[in-house]
């Protein structure tokens, strides 16, 4: 992979997970989308169980905890978004329905058809979207929901710059209409799918990054790894308000079947 195209996965972990531990968010996202994405799933009640999938901190936990009846496990690879996610918890005084614990969205160990809703924001592409969604599919109750958002092409054709980006960092980006068929093949009734606004990417992920990129490169002056992650997400902020048009995240709303 070429400097100009690396992508976040080319970092050192412990500075992605320092440097993602300092914003609310890890990804794109918004309270408002995660509400709206909700209103898709029906049925839930007290006795509900679900599980955020690469939960990361929690910022999407929380709206789902406080708009949603049940109980929720948020399961992310690392233990320090694991810590933020129940202190956050805490803040909220959600203990007793929500427990963050620190696992491998490869390797899950709820018991098959034991959950009502598996969610994952900005998260599925760690797995892959079809791998996830098929893996996944065995802990989910018949008529259980899944519902993630996925980096998605918005047309068939886009500009060599961005094509080349997004298929160096993500090979499974495709667009909308794929996606919904390997929805479908993996088992699942497509119930909805629809585009994150922009706002979700600058005004709630991009902008809060610029006062932690400042603080982030005071720390670690002089360290190049360091430095080149800011570089990377920095590119990437410059290359979405380019090409926003062609890309962006979007909600894939499944139920089992």
């Amino acid at each position: 992979m070429s400097n100009e195209n690396t992508s976040i996965h080319d970092f050192d972990f412990n500075l992605i997970c320092e440097y993602f531990s300092i914003i609310e968010r890890q990804g794109p996202g918004s309270p408002e989308v995660t509400i709206q994405a909700l209103h898709f799933i029906d049925g839930l009640n007290d006795n509900s169980r679900i599980a955020d999938i690469g939960c990361g901190t929690g910022g999407q936990t929380m709206v789902l905890a406080k708009n949603a009846p049940g109980t929720i496990t948020g399961i992310d690879l690392f233990p320090m978004f694991i810590d933020l996610f129940n202190a956050n918890v805490a803040f909220h005084k959600l203990q007793h329905r929500v427990e963050g614990l620190v696992g491998s969205m490869d390797n899950l160990t709820f018991s098959d058809g034991e959950l009502d809703v598996i969610w994952s924001e900005g998260a599925i592409y760690n797995i892959g979207f079809e791998r996830g969604l098929n893996e996944w599919r065995r802990f989910l109750k018949p008529g259980g929901y899944v519902a993630v958002t996925e980096a998605s092409w918005f047309t068939n054709e886009r500009p060599i710059e961005i094509n080349a980006f997004w298929n160096d960092a993500y090979p499974e980006i495709d667009t909308i209409s794929n996606k919904v068929s390997i929805l479908q093949k993996a088992g699942y009734i497509p119930i909805a799918t629809f585009i994150l606004p922009e706002n979700c990417w600058i005004d709630n992920f991009y902008v809060h990054q610029v006062k932690a990129q400042e603080l982030f490169l005071k720390k670690y002056a002089g360290n190049s790894a360091a430095e080149a992650l800011i570089a990377n997400e920095r590119r990437e902020a410059e290359l979405y308000n380019m090409y926003k048009d062609f890309y962006g995240y979007v909600f894939y709303i499944g139920r089992k079947i």
